[in-house]
Parts: C-alpha cells; structure tokens; sequence
C-alpha cells in the first residue's frame, strides 16, 4: 500500500511530459514561422527573377 501511494504522490514524469508538451508547442511555432518566411521568400525570388527575364529582352 505505501509503494502505491509513493508512487501517486510522484510528479517527477509529470514534469518530464509538461516538458514536452512545451517542446512540441515551440516546434510547431518554429514551423509555422519558417513556412511563412519560405513564402515570402519565394515571392521576393520569383519577382526578382521576372524583373531580370524582362530586363534581358
């Protein structure tokens, strides 16, 4: 009976989880930026690239 009211009481792998919990919101913070600096990026590239095709001609 004391193991099992030990082991109610221990929040150590509450901790552990609260941790990743925090790690995955981040990565998918993290995520979400890039992809969104990925597409301004590539409207940036595909305008410069236009402006030099018309230039050249």
């Amino acid at each position: 009976m004391k193991f099992i009211n030990k082991l109610l009481r221990d929040e150590a792998g509450a901790t552990a989880i609260e941790y990743g919990l925090i790690a995955a919101l981040i990565a998918v913070a993290a995520i979400t930026a890039m992809q969104s600096l990925g597409n301004n990026l590539s409207g940036t590239f595909n305008k410069v690239s236009t402006q030099l095709s018309s230039s050249n001609t």
